[in-house]
Order: structure tokens, then sequence, then C-alpha cells
């Protein structure tokens, strides 16, 4: 899977892997992210990092399976400061995790119905870039969505 270097377009692979407990606990020291991940231990927690260097962590994503629902749920995403806003370097890093999420649905058999409860301000994001739909207070991709997504991010993983 790859990220985009934003000044020369260049791809750069990246991993997403479980995180583990030492991930998390250097988490809550960097400056780079705001949420408390220790609270998300008890989800499946995943690391998105960089094939050259993979102690610098890019992003963070806690997935919450509902298979009575069939779906899976992203709980909270999270990419580090430097990678968000016209500052950062490296483009895609949410929809790589976004795509990984859509993919753990398909896995599990569930359609790649995937869920997230947005904070107002992204609403529009989300349903724009990455093609979620509304359904109440949650937004969700399935099927099509699901897979366009995994095709546009993830690729032939």
């Amino acid at each position: 899977m790859k990220v985009t270097r934003k000044a020369s377009g260049s791809l750069v692979e990246v991993f997403i892997e479980e995180a583990t407990s030492k991930d998390i606990a250097k988490i809550r020291k960097h400056p780079g992210f705001s949420f408390d991940w220790e609270q998300e231990l008890g989800h499946e927690v995943y690391k998105l990092y960089l094939k050259e260097d993979e102690n610098e962590i890019l992003g963070l994503l806690s997935l919450k399976d509902y298979p009575e629902e069939l779906r899976v749920h992203i709980n909270l995403i999270e990419i580090t400061k430097t990678q968000v806003g016209k500052e950062k370097t490296l483009d895609n890093i949410a929809g790589c995790l976004i795509g990984f999420a859509c993919a753990s649905a398909f896995k599990r058999g569930y359609g790649g119905f995937v869920s997230l409860l947005p904070k107002t301000r992204l609403i529009h994001h989300y349903q724009d870039k990455y093609g979620f739909r509304q359904y109440g207070r949650l937004l969700a991709v399935e099927y099509e969505s699901s897979k366009q997504l995994i095709d546009k991010y993830i690729g032939d993983e």
C-alpha cells in the first residue's frame, strides 16, 4: 500500500498492522497525536507506518466489530498532526486506513459495510472524499463504495 509524497508525487510504501501496547504508550507521549489511545485498547487498534521507518507512526485506526449487524465500525481514526492540512508532506494516509477498514469488513463477510460517527464538521468531508452516506447519525459505506476505496487506497494487497 502506498501514500503519495506531495512535493514530488512519488509513491511511498506504508504498512498497516495491529498496534501493540508499547506503540500506544509511545503515542501517548507523541505531540502529534491528541486522543487517548489507551482507551481504545479494548478494540482492534491498527497503526500505519512508513516502510522506510517503522518507528514513524503516521496514523491510527480503532475498529469495533458488530457481527450481529454485519458491520465494522471505525471507532476512532487519527492522523499525526504533521500530516494534516496544507502543510502535510504525505497524502492519502486516512484513505489507506479507511480502505483497510473496508477490506476488513469484506474479510469478515460483511459486504464491505463500514460505519463511523463523525464530528459534525467532517460529515461533508467523509461524504465527498470517501463516498460515505448518511444512515441516521452514522455515516457508512458498503459493497461498491467500499470496493472503490480499497481499489484506490489499498490496491492489489
